[in-house]
């Protein structure tokens, strides 16, 4: 079976994202003390579900959503400390250094010797155009796809502008809603590779026993998954 490209997520399948999220979610928590946990941490899941259409995602959405559940919470008059607090957050979540996930210089030098590699993520252009120069793997990559979702429509349009379509193309990633599903029915071949976190809203169940998908504990099975299907 003939495969020519392969497709990877960024954030928390190359280089850790999620846990800068949490801490500075913890972070958030704490600043509301007059207010329930369990109720700042179910209404901060609502105002960015909420608002994932208007900003998208990434670190300035999450942001403006911690600003936004501030006012909710206190009647439209946070304390001005709690707002400095969540603007230096924010700033701080878009200066952290990038730390890329175990295997993953060695696992990308291999497939890029045999496959077209696309690196395809969704968040803040401009943040994640940082972690990719910060994290030194940029020359591996023959495209780079930033984009505001990832659903059936990205990855045909991705897979047929950067390589052979995706009948021919493998797609990684830690979310099984974002990088397996749809690149399953785009097609494509789809491999989960977990991360310790998960956020909430990339929850999904994976799809059983299709013969397309595969589930890896680490980054650095992939080479050898991926070139056991295309018969190396």
């Amino acid at each position: 079976m003939s495969i020519t490209t392969v497709g990877l997520d960024a954030d928390d399948t190359l280089w850790h994202n999620e846990t800068i999220f949490r801490l500075t979610h913890d972070r958030f928590v704490d600043l509301l003390t007059d207010h329930d946990n369990d109720l700042i941490e179910a209404r901060l899941a609502e105002v960015e579900r909420r608002n994932l259409r208007l900003y998208g995602y990434g670190v300035k959405g999450f942001t403006l959503s911690m600003i936004e559940t501030a006012m909710e919470l206190c009647d439209g008059e946070p304390p001005p400390r709690a707002i400095r607090e969540i603007l230096a957050a924010g700033r701080e979540m878009l200066t952290h250094p990038v730390e890329t996930l175990p295997g993953v210089d060695e696992a990308l030098a291999a497939l890029s010797e045999r496959y077209r590699l696309v690196l395809i993520t969704k968040g803040d252009l401009m943040d994640q155009e940082r972690k990719l120069a910060a994290s030194g793997l940029g020359d591996l990559f023959a495209a780079v796809e930033i984009v505001s979702e990832k659903d059936r429509g990205t990855y045909d349009r991705v897979f047929g502008r950067h390589g052979t379509g995706p009948g021919e193309a493998v797609m990684a990633g830690n979310s099984m809603k974002s990088d397996v599903l749809p690149a399953l029915e785009a097609g494509a071949f789809a491999v989960h590779i977990p991360y310790s976190i998960t956020w909430a809203h990339e929850l999904a169940d994976a799809p059983g026993d299709h013969a397309r998908f595969g589930a890896l504990n680490g980054i650095m099975d992939l080479p050898g998954w991926i070139d056991e299907r295309a018969g190396r």
